[in-house]
């Protein structure tokens, strides 16, 4: 297929790598030309001027950009010059109310639009092994399916516009409360004077178990927190979470509560730590 992409950031620069090995014809978009020169040197293809250079003639152009005001921009500009029938399948983190405004929008030139959150993180991406939830018109998801089942384990479509946003924030909301619990308990550990890898081995085959224990246990212990989605970009999700839950009425009081955790890990200067730093701010680190 010929497929725009914008945005070749740590997601979006390895997504459209599965893309263009899977034989797709790729134009793309960066911010900043110089990552999207050396994208193209690395997988080939062309790069664009601007956003609307990388969608003409698209059958599908894919977003993977900052915030709703960065999805807002690329879109108008570069609705009206794919052809009539393509799909903009976004796979920024967003706003529910963002998804429903771009697929009207979308919808009402003879486009559509998908929002199309992911989680996995940079590994995820990488790997070509991402869950990705997806809201929007039934047609335009069988359509551009088979493209993201070249970076995907887990594609699910949800509902209609919005729907895959709503989803991404109850993603979230289970990592920020299972991540915080871990981090506790990683902290209680230490001051027990156990001894963390045998605790590890101990309770990780039991009803404790979950994939940030088995991926962030012995990191967390060592105090490592390298490993990919940032405490800058956490605390942008879960303020969509909060503020959706002030619209909707549904009460997240531990995601609130871990929120202003991530937030005095901002002030210990680790906006570019990974999630799992929630440790280091029990250790005082």
């Amino acid at each position: 297929m010929k497929i725009g992409f914008i945005g070749l950031g740590v997601m979006g620069g390895p997504m459209a790598g599965h893309l263009a090995g899977a034989g797709h014809e790729l134009t793309v978009y960066n911010r900043g030309p110089a990552k999207a020169s050396a994208w193209v040197e690395q997988h080939r293809g062309r790069v664009a001027d601007t956003p609307a250079d990388a969608a003409r003639g698209a059958e599908l152009l894919f977003l993977c950009v900052g915030n709703d005001a960065d999805v807002r921009a690329v879109t108008v500009e570069a609705v009206t010059a794919l052809p009539t029938g393509s799909v903009i399948v976004d796979h920024t983190t967003t706003s529910a109310r963002i998804a429903r405004e771009m697929a009207a929008l979308a919808s009402g030139s003879g486009r559509a639009f998908l929002d199309a959150p992911v989680s996995g993180g940079e590994a995820g991406a990488k790997s070509g092994k991402l869950a990705i939830m997806v809201g929007g018109e039934t047609a335009a998801f069988a359509r551009a399916k088979p493209a993201m089942e070249t970076y995907a384990k887990a594609i699910k479509h949800m509902g209609p516009a919005g729907a895959g946003q709503l989803t991404k924030m109850v993603n979230q909301i289970c990592i920020a409360g299972v991540v915080q619990g871990l981090a506790e308990a990683v902290a209680f550990s230490e001051k027990a004077g156990l001894d963390a890898g045998a605790v590890y081995e101990a309770i990780s085959q039991g009803a404790a178990q979950s994939w940030q224990m088995d991926n962030r246990w012995s990191t967390m212990s060592r105090g490592e927190f390298e490993f990919g989605f940032a405490v800058d970009w956490m605390r942008k999700d879960l303020g969509l979470v909060l503020d959706e839950a002030r619209a909707n009425g549904a009460r997240v009081e531990v995601t609130a509560l871990v929120d202003q955790f991530y937030a005095e890990v901002q002030a210990m200067g680790g906006r570019r730590w990974d999630t799992s730093s929630l440790a280091a701010r029990l250790r005082g680190r």
